[in-house]
């Protein structure tokens, strides 16, 4: 199933005023599993630069832009460089936070294998991006690059645990504009190794709960506005039924350890 032309569609809906969008980025905060992991592990990082000075953030693959946004609130004095491949998104980005007075924010164009800019950044973050990028191990180079000594690089993407959707073998990826299904847990750390990173922490999202709630939280509703868009009309009225179990679930999941599961939430050190 092709998943940007439904987020573009949700993007035209939200993007017709900034309160609207700002009610997308609350709206995507509570739904969305892996924002309350990132969260969680944004809310263990320190708000000023180790070395002094204003806290150097990147967020590598913005995006809609909405984990920017909270980092704005979260590190009000920090400086944050947000870059991702789509020309629109980020023209779109400037706009929308330049119409809000966010002024420690800046949205470029950048090609994650190309983008190095060396020693700047004490933190570094990508939320499901990895596995839109077939040369992981440059990437993963260059942000170790890009960040100074001691800074963390804080990555969320799917496991191989079926974190594409896949659950049998019958079934093909749910999101079709991923190169592969989702990392090994041992592999991700093995190529964030192989980049230089020297301290690596993985370990797995998505349980049981975490499961259930992303099936419906996100699952059915894009298979259900991939078959008509007039679900849009009673989409208010499906999540007033199921997200209080959504929440519930979610809760759990990120409160929960977890031997397996659908999601990696992984932290490496330079």
């Amino acid at each position: 199933m092709e998943y940007d032309p439904i987020k573009r569609s949700l993007g035209n809906v939200f993007n017709k005023s900034p309160f609207l969008r700002k009610l997308f980025y609350n709206l995507l905060d509570l739904l969305l599993l892996r924002s309350w992991h990132v969260h969680k592990e944004l809310g263990k990082a320190p708000s000023n630069s180790p070395k002094g000075g204003e806290l150097q953030i990147l967020d590598a693959g913005s995006g809609f832009g909405q984990y920017s946004y909270w980092m704005t609130n979260k590190f009000p004095k920090a400086k944050i460089l947000a870059v991702d491949v789509k020309d629109e998104q980020v023209a779109d980005s400037n706009e929308f936070f330049g119409r809000i007075e966010k002024k420690n924010v800046i949205f470029e164009v950048a090609d994650l294998t190309k983008f190095v800019q060396a020693n700047k950044f004490d933190l570094a973050l990508s939320v499901d991006v990895m596995e839109h990028i077939l040369e992981d191990v440059l990437v993963f180079k260059n942000i170790h690059a890009s960040l100074k000594k001691g800074g963390m690089l804080l990555i969320s993407t799917p496991s191989d645990q079926g974190g594409s959707g896949v659950h049998e073998d019958s079934e093909g990826s749910f999101i079709g504009e991923h190169v592969r299904d989702g990392y090994n847990i041992n592999e991700i750390q093995n190529k964030l190794r192989q980049a230089g990173f020297s301290k690596i922490e993985a370990r797995y999202a998505y349980g049981t709960p975490g499961k259930i709630s992303w099936r419906l939280s996100m699952k059915y509703p894009m298979q259900m506005l991939s078959a008509t868009k007039l679900f849009f009309i009673i989409l208010p009225f499906y999540y007033l039924i199921t997200y209080p179990f959504a929440f519930l679930l979610n809760y759990l999941d990120t409160n929960s350890s977890h031997k397996t599961g659908t999601g990696l939430i992984v932290k490496a050190w330079k």
